[in-house]
């Protein structure tokens, strides 16, 4: 086996996930390009979905005082499972899962760790896709894992490890005159990105990502549209002469969903953010903290209801125009989801309007296939206080939504309204 002595550090992986972002922002109109000329019918923007997923998840490196590597690459992870757009950005998100999960506890790590690490990413990528022949992503992970897995096991720098995965990469079915598809375009985009970045190889991004400030480009999606509050955080504060309503105010500063209640001398908070410590530091201010309860959200199973809700079930749908959206409501939707033609939700989107005190539990309805690994993305962060109903398309949604019964549960509602479509 070579000796090798190299060692990866926290700033290395910084330039590799930005250099990432910077391959995409050079690609992503070529990517939807791509797409409408392979699927026309299709309507989606799966670059622009990937570069607001790769986006989300850069966000969190920009102002953190975490150097080490395991730290860096779990904020990259949850900040991508809750900044996912469309199946693409779920995939993605799911490979910064494997690398956080083989970087943990790490404050550097040696290429060998760092390959495994990576592997364990498109392993992660792999188990969300459908075993479908039409599946190209799927193709295109088993390669890359296939082309790094010999160099991974001779200890090469990491560098020579993605070189052994973009080439493995290009040709992912084995017919080197035929063009990539658009979930092989998209890892080969990624895994240029991380050598470009790692070499010190790629164009400056939009941002100024050691102030994590800059002018933004006409036309290009901002990053910081996409910053997500990947941690749920409850407490109490003793004060009986703070106001609910300023506290509220001043809180989301910080936070993209805040409810203060006021219950005798305490002021109950429950709220979103990427930055429990600063929330908490300024809420000590008002008085004595308790009952502080702090949960990642892009962790599965670490939801749990924050206080009491208003109605046992509620309906969630997704619209992709106000029109929609109107006959929804008209329809018995409590809660509409906006996402635009070819755009989609993040999941943090979905996450947070499921994970509001109005119900206790939530039946989820798309407009369509466009969301599919989203949803089961949804699903397994939110576990049973989240059923999913698929349709095919708006007519289907509709149909959906005028069987949904109040009186029942949200697993009972689930399957009521998918028998319904499967009836006709």
């Amino acid at each position: 086996m070579t000796t090798n002595g190299e060692v990866i550090t926290g700033s290395d992986f910084k330039r590799m996930v930005t250099g990432a972002y910077s391959e995409f922002l050079l690609e992503y109109e070529n990517i939807n390009a791509l797409d409408r000329k392979l699927r026309p019918s299709h309507g989606a923007h799966p670059g622009t979905n990937i570069l607001r997923t790769m986006g989300a998840a850069i966000m969190p490196i920009v102002t953190t005082k975490d150097d080490s590597i395991g730290g860096l690459a779990r904020r990259v992870a949850s900040a991508a499972i809750l900044g996912a757009r469309g199946n693409s950005g779920v995939v993605l998100s799911q490979i910064f899962r494997g690398l956080a999960k083989g970087l943990s506890g790490k404050f550097d790590a040696t290429s060998s760790e760092f390959g495994k690490a990576f592997q364990y990413g498109i392993l992660y990528a792999q188990r969300v896709l459908p075993e479908e022949p039409e599946r190209p992503m799927v193709n295109a992970a088993r390669a890359v894992a296939k082309g790094a897995y010999q160099a991974v096991r001779a200890n090469l720098p990491i560098t020579e490890i993605l070189a052994a995965a973009i080439a493995a990469g290009e040709h992912p079915t084995a017919q080197e005159n035929a063009e990539l598809d658009v979930g092989e375009r998209i890892m080969l985009t990624f895994l240029v990105g991380c050598q470009k970045g790692l070499n010190g190889n790629f164009v400056s991004p939009v941002l100024n990502f050691s102030v994590g400030t800059g002018e933004q480009t006409a036309g290009l999606p901002d990053p910081r549209r996409d910053l997500v509050h990947p941690y749920c955080l409850t407490f109490c504060i003793r004060n009986q002469q703070a106001d609910e309503e300023e506290t509220e105010k001043i809180l989301q500063e910080n936070s993209s969903f805040v409810v203060v209640e006021r219950r005798r001398q305490f002021l109950h908070v429950h709220l979103h953010t990427a930055h429990p410590g600063v929330v908490l530091e300024y809420a000590a201010g008002l008085g004595p903290l308790s009952d502080i309860h702090l949960n990642n959200m892009a962790e599965p199973h670490s939801m749990v209801l924050a206080h009491s809700t208003l109605m046992p079930v509620a309906l969630l749908a997704v619209s992709r125009h106000e029109a929609q959206a109107e006959r929804l409501t008209k329809l018995g939707a409590t809660l509409i989801t906006r996402g635009d033609e070819g755009d989609v939700p993040s999941v943090g989107a979905l996450v947070n309007a499921a994970h509001s005190d109005l119900a206790e539990s939530y039946v989820l309805v798309p407009d369509g296939p466009r969301m599919k690994l989203e949803l089961q993305q949804v699903k397994r962060i939110m576990g049973h206080r989240v059923e999913i109903v698929s349709v095919d398309g708006e007519a289907q949604q509709e149909a959906a939504v005028r069987r949904f019964d109040r009186r029942l549960s949200a697993v009972q509602n689930a399957e009521r309204m998918q028998s319904g479509l499967m009836d006709k």
